[in-house]
């Protein structure tokens, strides 16, 4: 197993504002961008090549990572001209692939935070003999996701979109986002145009009789699709609940950058991050956030499981809970902004603006 193929190319839309100048997957996580996390995991697990499929922003990514010789890979970078889906970017990158036709490639999704055995998903691909190994989740309410049937040997019966009853409910596993292909049947995909690997290539060589294996591994996993989970997410890195080999300092409550500043009695807990440059004055407390780089947070401030964005400014004695604050903002003291509110990039909102309780 040396290689793999990572989807990075989606817009992000759901994570905006903070997907406006930055790809999704290259938005700070523990205090780095997130697809540093599963490059070094990948790397752990013995992979060595791996091509990022890249259209959002592509320009951003070689730049960072250049050659990934840094992290002890190999990267290159293939963009498509036009959005092509999940399985149309596999195909399109297929010509960078180095391995037989019967030999296994990993592919990952560039928004998934997980814990997965890399290895045993390989393994379990190579034992089985299957044309298709997908990583499969059990979640306590799968309603909002496609479920992935299994019989008693983990061979997948069938692929079920969101089920809209009770009775559509015929299992918990779903597609976590995580796959091992034959080589081979990369090639099958068709070439050009958008296609869905999960609502056409799999559900199509299912029926053409093809041997797709199931490995439920149900350690952690979490979509970092919404603003909420992407900064749950990085929180759950500083503490080592997630786990990966980049987050860069030791596990614990909070994580501040060579270079951020935070005053003596200002507080910080539960997996905050505070990025280079970024200040955090006196008497502020700051909660399973995230502080990205060069923001201010001012005197007094109370900001809890909320994003900071670049260069933004949080006044003083605002309180934020459950709130995203875009690139270049400024929320301006005295403000209370709760509950998904998203500020977006540049934006100001004067002193005093925006409350949710009375003035007293």
């Amino acid at each position: 197993m040396t290689e793999a193929i990572l989807l990075v190319g989606g817009k992000g839309t759901r994570l905006r504002p903070l997907t406006v100048h930055t790809p999704k997957p290259m938005v700070p996580a523990a205090g780095v961008p997130f697809l540093t996390h599963q490059l070094a995991r990948a790397r752990a697990a013995g992979v060595d090549h791996i091509v990022l499929a890249t259209s959002y922003l592509a320009e951003v990514f070689e730049p960072h990572f250049g050659d990934g010789s840094a992290l002890g890979l190999h990267l290159e970078y293939v963009t498509e001209r036009e959005p092509l889906g999940t399985g149309g970017a596999i195909r399109n990158v297929a010509g960078r692939l180095r391995s037989g036709p019967d030999e296994p490639v990993l592919i990952f999704n560039g928004d998934i935070l997980t814990g997965l055995d890399i290895r045993a998903l390989v393994d379990t691909h190579e034992s089985t003999g299957a044309d298709v190994s997908l990583h499969l989740t059990k979640v306590a309410d799968p309603r909002a996701y496609g479920l992935v049937p299994t019989d008693d040997t983990g061979r997948v019966l069938a692929f079920l979109e969101k089920p809209q009853t009770p009775e559509e409910i015929v299992t918990d596993q779903i597609n976590a986002g995580a796959y091992v292909f034959r080589r081979s049947v990369i090639d099958t995909i068709p070439a050009g145009r958008p296609v869905s690997v999960e609502r056409e290539t799999f559900p199509g060589l299912l029926a053409a009789g093809a041997h797709l294996q199931g490995m439920v591994d149900s350690t952690y996993w979490l979509d970092l699709g919404t603003p909420a989970a992407f900064v749950r997410g990085s929180a759950d890195l500083v503490m080592g609940r997630a786990p990966s080999p980049a987050v860069p300092g030791r596990r614990g409550d909070r994580l501040i950058l060579p270079t951020a500043r935070v005053a003596p009695d200002a507080k910080l807990t539960g997996g905050t991050v505070v990025g280079e440059g970024a200040f955090v004055a006196e008497g502020a407390r700051v909660s399973g956030s995230t502080i990205l780089p060069g923001a201010v947070i001012e005197p007094g401030a109370v900001v809890t499981d909320s994003l900071i964005g670049s260069r933004a400014r949080v006044g003083e004695r605002s309180v934020l809970t459950g709130a995203v604050v875009g690139d270049g903002a400024v929320v301006g003291a005295d403000n209370e902004l709760r509950d998904g509110v998203r500020v977006w990039c540049d934006a100001r909102i004067p002193a005093g603006a925006v409350r949710f309780s009375s003035d007293q």
